[in-house]
């Protein structure tokens, strides 16, 4: 138990580990732990807003340029997104909890062994290759069933990403790596994964995330309360105003060298920093929701606010569009106005120059 810990130095602490300091591409990849994607783009994808502030010099598109020479990969974890080989090795083979038919299954070795032969395939070759037809998607429309196969077969493992062209995915084998570590060691590593990318952590989020591993690790969803007890006996922790934090062993959140600086920063909805909405909201005193697919008339902050934080504060969001060459910043503030004096001006400008040269604009 850390004595004397308050809600401002969680604060501090929940800023200055997950903005550490720019660094390389897969360096700053591999302290996360853990890079949720998104494709949306306002301004930017949700991959790229998080690692720009993360990676020194990083662009817009920078991640999928460069994936095919990075040791990660493309891979459900908690949710989708781009994590370190080694972590995706410890939850295959994947074993989901829908079990396929021996029809399914022969298509599916079909397709592998013409990727095999092939090397790298678009969904494209695929399909007209095997003409697979149309099924219906989740959402209600149609989609190739070409398509819809190779996705089940990335998450069983079957294939890998080999790259992106266009945004599309494409396709390669993916050759099985044994791990040298049993299971419940594999799935308090990715626990650690978790609390890595995430702390501090209030206890009933602690116990959310865990649950959200049965989408990587679907085999494993009967060990989860065994998994999520264990985190809880090793990990440190605090009764900060009668919630209970957690965060990873070696680490003090008291420390005074968690100070914050003057910069403005805006954050992607999915920003380890603002993820957790009821950390959030236990931090910052009020509610930030992502917005995208609510409709329009009820949204209260817009379509892809990004929050606001400056210095220790999360004070508010702003609505960013490129357009034209342009970039037009749209800001909100929970206390109904800006910031007074030159300091947070400048700080935001300097923001919004950034964001100009991470778009190229």
């Amino acid at each position: 138990m850390a004595a004397g810990l308050t809600l401002e130095r969680l604060r501090r602490y929940a800023i200055a580990r997950s903005l550490f300091k720019p660094t390389s591409l897969a360096r700053a990849i591999a302290r996360l732990g853990f890079v949720q994607a998104d494709p949306i783009r306002a301004p930017a994808r949700a991959q790229d807003l998080t690692l720009r502030h993360r990676v020194n010099g990083y662009k817009a598109g920078d991640l999928e340029r460069r994936y095919p020479k990075l040791a990660i990969e493309e891979d459900f974890f908690i949710n989708y997104g781009f994590l370190p080989r080694a972590t995706h090795h410890l939850m295959h083979p994947r074993t989901p909890q829908t079990a396929w038919s021996k029809a399914r299954w022969v298509e599916a070795r079909a397709v592998l062994d013409f990727i095999r032969e092939h090397g790298v395939v678009h969904p494209r070759q695929v399909d007209v290759h095997f003409s697979h037809g149309k099924v219906r998607n989740w959402f209600g429309g149609s989609s190739n069933a070409s398509t819809q196969l190779l996705d089940a077969m990335h998450y069983r493992g079957l294939v890998r990403i080999a790259r992106r062209e266009g945004g599309v995915r494409l396709y390669a084998p993916r050759e099985p790596l044994p791990t040298a570590l049993d299971v419940t060691a594999a799935l308090d590593a990715l626990v650690d994964v978790v609390v890595q990318k995430y702390a501090p952590l209030p206890e009933r989020s602690l116990g959310e995330l865990v649950g959200r591993l049965r989408g990587g690790v679907p085999q494993w969803a009967h060990l989860r309360a065994a998994a999520l007890a264990r985190a809880k006996a090793r990990l440190p922790n605090a009764l900060v105003d009668g919630v209970v934090w957690y965060w990873p062993a070696g680490e003090n959140p008291g420390l005074r060298q968690h100070e914050t600086d003057d910069a403005v920063r805006l954050l992607a909805p999915f920003d380890p920093v603002v993820w957790d909405r009821r950390r959030f909201e236990l931090l910052w005193g009020w509610a930030y929701r992502f917005e995208a697919y609510t409709p329009a008339p009820k949204r209260v902050r817009g379509y892809y606010a990004l929050p606001l934080l400056w210095r220790d504060t999360v004070l508010g969001w702003a609505n960013v569009s490129a357009g034209d060459g342009g970039l037009d910043v749209v800001t909100g503030y929970v206390a109904g106005q800006a910031p007074r004096g030159p300091g947070y001006r400048s700080a935001l400008d300097a923001e919004v120059e950034r964001m100009r040269s991470f778009l190229s604009l």
